[in-house]
């Protein structure tokens, strides 16, 4: 498959049927697209301010006397489209990205053309200033270009008309409630007021009722491929947006139940909302809510009849709270209300109308309030699509234990649900790509899906978002800028995770740069006596009871055990990439650098009265996070490190019955240590298998038994009642734990060139697993029998490895293998 670098690109050929349908196959696009400025022009409406929030139709007719066999067309908008041809949906876009790197869409439109007149519709908005956090933008615009000379009729120009819809509006005050009870970025809620919609807005000209409204769209500026910007063409037709091909595959989108009536003010049929219509009497009000039982990200779509007058509003969230954010177990209703996100829907008579919100939600339980007034409403149906990054779930797992099983599922709902066109943190409060979430979320993808486009993309982005002091952002893309400086230390893991798992030393060497600048922002930074200097920004670590904000002691002057630890690992794992792919007398340096922090976290934390690595050097406060990472990068002496190890697990989790409200911030827990949340017992994974004790991992499982006792579907923010998110993707690292500490598949040289197989079963009497891999499937078979273990390892191609059981190494060959193990 080609990769970055060669002018082939991802092009969507759209068939008929819902948006999802559509294939993907790898197909030139053509030269011009690609290094010239494009014919077809950035558009506008007249009269509309380009930075006001407002929804707006484009439209175009073309006339075919024969429908061509291809039509090419590539697309994009400020801040989001939709794409119709002749009424039938045919893609959405840009997938998000940054001023300097915004994305165009790519469509073969000949499968929904006729002979005769064919209508084009864009459907474009923006948001204003009640965009998504993650939603970069300029100003409204739309831009479609031929890929040759047959397409170049459908080019945006003053031959496009444009007309603002004003019936489908952002709504503020459908996020508001919500917005002023916690940290809440994906935007507005959404309102469709039916009397002043324009239903007609899928048919040709002649027969459109709203016709006199349309009119010739402006010229709003040149459209410039990011190739060309800093050649002749930039000065010629300077343009904000740079213009990249979109890599990704579409999203994916399958219809699914909205839910089942959970309760409800007024009598409901068996089959409502999905094949039975629901009607309210004039002057009434009715409620119902419905449970879907798990969570999902979807565009929910509300057919409806009849009720002029009438209010429905539609709110969606992950689980009811009983004050502010308390939950309880999710499962539970009575004594509980919904506070979410809203649309709004204002009928206005007609029949069979339908409102899709132009951005999807996510919900587990979803409140329709309906209020009449003279005439009744019915609510015919409420359908659902799913939709997300096209993942498809390769690995396996399966010891025959039912909590495990269900582990792996929630699991990889929680990582799937956590990523669309980036990853992000968690699909209903923030949609945000952050890098330490991001981290644990590329590696899944890699061991669960064997899939890396995502992650690609996400490395690139970071690498994107650079400062000139070196530094990359904390999340990226995003409208709003922010900077936690030991994020860049996990994105130059990142990088080294890629180099691992992907035999591509190309696209590894072309971020190597960028880790130079992060670990030179560091080096500057790195005190006379070894340990890290304060830096600026937000130096959070995690979200412990005891981490004011999720920042770790420091000194006068930084002197953090936990962060100088996170800058080891960085230098190190440069190194490992320096030696390879860049500059050996780096590799020293860094290395040389790693060893003199690595000591003093040692000489200056170490407390030998607790046995324990101390927050800072004043020995005051102390930590699982200083210690698993003491652990992980053997700062700790190995003769000390199963006592250390000892204590850390005997502290115990953070639980939703011990942590305090909110679980980010109050005094210190009982045993003086703070305690990892979900996020950084990935870490602890990492340093209990590091140790020699990874058949103790499954005991570490405690924290996801218990969320699945709440009535969790997916896997939670934080361990409390109160957790704010009930989808988060850091706190899925399980799926990944379990294929490469439990079954221990893992990569045994840069590029997954070798494998090392090292179970660590603990209790379990079978196990049968599986781990993609670029040259086929990794397959393992445990079973223990009259004391000893029968291990059954395929190898896909001329892979080949070592099987490690009990400190005794095995060779593996290609194909199947065998081993009869004591």
């Amino acid at each position: 498959m080609a990769r970055s670098g060669a002018l082939v690109f991802a092009l969507t050929i759209a068939a008929a049927g819902p948006l999802g349908a559509a294939e993907t196959a790898r197909l030139p696009i053509s030269d011009a697209v690609l290094h010239r400025t494009w014919t077809g022009r950035w558009i506008a409406c007249p009269d509309a301010p380009e930075r006001d929030p407002g929804v707006f139709r484009f439209r175009k007719v073309l006339e075919f006397r024969t429908v061509p066999s291809r039509f090419v067309v590539h697309v994009s908008g400020d801040q989001r489209f939709i794409l119709f041809v002749n009424g039938q949906r045919v893609g959405i876009g840009p997938s998000r990205g940054d001023l300097y790197h915004w994305r165009f869409e790519t469509f073969d439109l000949a499968p929904h053309l006729k002979p005769g007149r064919n209508l084009l519709v864009a459907t474009v908005w923006n948001f204003g200033t009640q965009a998504p956090a993650a939603q970069v933008t300029d100003r409204t615009g739309f831009v479609l270009q031929g890929d040759g000379d047959g397409e170049r009729a459908a080019n945006t120009d003053a031959s496009w008309q444009c007309v603002p819809e004003r019936g489908h509006q952002p709504w503020p005050e459908g996020a508001a409630a919500l917005k002023h009870s916690t940290y809440a970025v994906v935007g507005p809620g959404e309102r469709l007021d039916a009397a002043s919609y324009d239903w007609s807005w899928d048919r040709l000209p002649e027969s459109s009722d709203g016709a006199g409204r349309w009119r010739s769209a402006v010229d709003s500026g040149s459209a410039n491929p990011r190739t060309i910007q800093e050649g002749p063409g930039y000065a010629l037709s300077p343009e904000l947006r740079w213009l990249v091909p979109d890599e990704l595959p579409p999203m994916e989108s399958r219809p699914v139940t909205a839910g089942a009536v959970a309760k409800a003010s007024t009598q409901t049929s068996p089959g409502f909302p999905q094949t039975s219509p629901l009607v309210v009497a004039p002057h009434a009000k009715a409620t119902i809510l419905l449970d879907r039982h798990e969570l999902v990200t979807a565009y929910p779509e509300l057919t409806f009849s009849g009720g002029r007058g009438a209010r429905v509003r539609l709110t969606y969230q992950e689980a009811l709270v009983k004050d502010r954010f308390t939950k309880g177990n999710r499962n539970e209703i009575e004594g509980k209300r919904m506070l979410g996100y809203s649309d709004e829907v204002l009928p206005d008579g007609g029949k069979g109308r339908v409102f899709r919100p132009l951005w999807w939600r996510t919900w587990r339980f979803l409140e329709i309030v309906v209020e009449t007034a003279d005439e009744p409403v019915s609510i015919d149906r409420l359908e659902a699509f799913a939709t997300g990054y096209p993942f498809e779930e390769q690995g396996r797992w399966d010891a025959g234990d039912s909590t495990l099983a269900k582990i792996w599922s929630t699991g990889w709902r929680t990582a799937r649900l956590c990523a669309h066109e980036t990853y992000v943190d968690c699909p209903y409060y923030e949609q945000l790509q952050y890098v330490g979430d991001t981290r644990v979320q590329a590696l899944i993808s890699y061991a669960v899906a064997g899939d890396d486009r995502l992650a690609r993309q996400a490395i690139q982005a970071y690498d994107d978002s650079r400062r000139s002091d070196g530094i990359t952002s904390s999340r990226y893309p995003s409208g709003v800028p922010q900077y936690i400086p030991p994020f860049s230390l996990l994105w130059v893991g990142m990088v080294h995770d890629y180099w691992m798992y992907r035999d591509e030393p190309g696209f590894v060497r072309d971020h190597v740069a960028g880790t130079r600048t992060v670990l030179d922002f560091y080096l500057d930074r790195q005190r006379a006596d070894g340990l890290v200097g304060h830096s600026p920004f937000w130096n959070f670590v995690d979200w412990a009871p005891e981490f004011p904000e999720g920042v770790p002691p420091e000194d006068g002057d930084g002197g953090s055990s936990a962060i100088t630890l996170q800058f080891v690992a960085a230098l190190r794992e440069a190194a490992d990439l320096e030696e390879a792919l860049g500059d050996t007398s780096r590799a020293a340096l860094y290395r040389q650098r790693a060893d003199r922090a690595a000591e003093a976290v040692w000489r200056l934390c170490w407390d030998a009265g607790r046995g324990l690595v101390a927050d800072t050097p004043a020995r005051a406060r102390f930590s699982q996070q200083a210690n698993i990472l003491a652990l992980w990068l053997d700062v700790v002496p190995k003769a000390q490190q199963a006592a250390v190890l000892d204590r850390l697990l005997a502290v115990g989790p953070l639980s939703a019955k011990t942590a305090p409200v909110g679980g980010k911030g109050g005094a210190a827990g009982e045993t003086g240590i703070a305690k990892a949340s979900y996020y950084f017992r990935f870490y602890l994974a990492r340093a209990l298998d590091h140790v020699g004790r990874g058949d103790e991992y499954l005991s570490l499982l405690d924290p996801w038994r218990e969320m699945l006792d709440l009535g969790l579907s997916t896997f939670a923010e934080t361990p409390d009642l109160a957790s704010r998110s009930d989808c988060h993707a850091w706190s899925a690292h399980p799926n990944y734990d379990l294929l490469t500490i439990v079954a221990g598949i893992r990569p045994a040289a840069p590029g997954f060139r070798r494998v090392r197989i090292e179970p660590h079963l603990g209790a379990l009497d079978h196990l049968d697993a599986g781990m993609p891999h670029p040259a086929g499937e990794i397959a393992v078979s445990y079973r223990r029998r009259d004391g000893g273990l029968r291990a059954v390892v395929s190898l896909p191609g001329d892979l080949s490895g070592e099987l490690v059981w009990h400190g005794e190494r095995h060779d593996l060959t290609p194909g199947r293998n065998e081993l009869l193990l004591p």
